[in-house]
């Protein structure tokens, strides 16, 4: 936690990976905070990106400082951009997220009371009128931070704020897992305050077609199952899980129905598509983990 009138020094870490246009969208977001410039640096840590270091440096143009990340994967790069900062509070988001003008406040202003922090996570898509089936299955269940902050016990790191010493206490940030639940439940399982900002409003875009929406979720599975199926009941569970996702097909027909986030009918009927689509592909990849000692397929 900090007090209000301890001063609001922050840094932002950004992680980046060869995605030029995006990271620049997300710097003009930044640029435009209602914290005082003066109040944050912005931390860009590239993993190496194939265009190269310079390309990154001339994109960005001065408005961050940009540091090399070696190791592979966004976790480690988040992890150089924390040991390069130098101020004593810390902000994560994505190099593909666009934070609303007062998200540094919003965030801040929570960490008054908590140890961390997990802001409010909207789902951007291409065009409202004509979602694809991967677009509405995302508006629909993808980024409910308030859940995951509030009944699942972490925070996404698109949106997060803590201490430095705080950071320090818990340690960096895992790889080969899902970095931001391991990190986030091992802080509160230091004793940590975790909580809610609603006013800390983050824009994520939504995985455009079903080849991305696949990718995502054969990553998170893996992750997933590296974090919790180390064990004999841990393969029980997973495997318990696995069983159970078809089934979860019907549960989730509800919120499809009354989602606030999809405009239309026809789009309704592409989010359900996508989510039977979706769940009937993890069965099967979840038990070829299983089978494979988390090799998959």
């Amino acid at each position: 936690m900090i007090g209000p009138e301890a001063g609001r020094d922050v840094s932002i870490v950004v992680p980046h990976y060869n995605d030029l246009a995006s990271l620049g969208i997300c710097l003009d977001a930044l640029a435009i905070q209602t914290l005082p410039a003066e109040r944050f640096e912005i931390i860009v840590a590239d993993n190496r990106s194939p265009c190269g270091i310079g390309a990154v440096e001339a994109l960005v143009a001065g408005r961050a400082r940009v540091i090399d990340a070696p190791e592979k994967g966004a976790g480690p790069a988040r992890n150089a951009g924390v040991a390069a900062s130098a101020r004593r509070l810390l902000a994560f988001t994505d190099c593909d997220c666009v934070p609303e003008p007062g998200w540094l406040e919003g965030g801040l202003t929570a960490l008054e009371d908590a140890d961390v922090v997990g802001g409010r996570m909207t789902v951007s898509v291409g065009s409202e009128a004509a979602m694809t089936g991967a677009e509405a299955f995302e508006r629909v269940f993808a980024f409910d931070n308030r859940d995951y902050v509030e009944t699942k016990g972490f925070s996404v790191t698109a949106n997060l704020f803590t201490t430095r010493a705080v950071f320090d206490a818990t340690g960096p940030f895992r790889n080969g897992v899902s970095e931001d639940l391991e990190w986030c439940r091992r802080a509160v399982g230091k004793g940590y305050c975790l909580a809610y900002a609603a006013d800390a409003g983050v824009a994520h875009p939504a995985r455009a077609n079903w080849t991305q929406l696949k990718h995502k979720w054969r990553r998170l599975n893996r992750e997933r199952f590296t974090l919790e199926a180390g064990t004999l009941g841990g393969k029980v569970k997973w495997a318990a899980r696995t069983i159970a996702l078809p089934l979860s097909i019907f549960a989730h027909v509800p919120k499809v129905a009354v989602s606030q986030n999809l405009p239309d009918a026809p789009a309704r009927l592409r989010a359900l598509a996508t989510l039977t689509r979706l769940r009937l592909w993890r069965m099967s990849d979840s038990f070829a983990l299983l089978v494979n000692g988390g090799a998959g397929r």
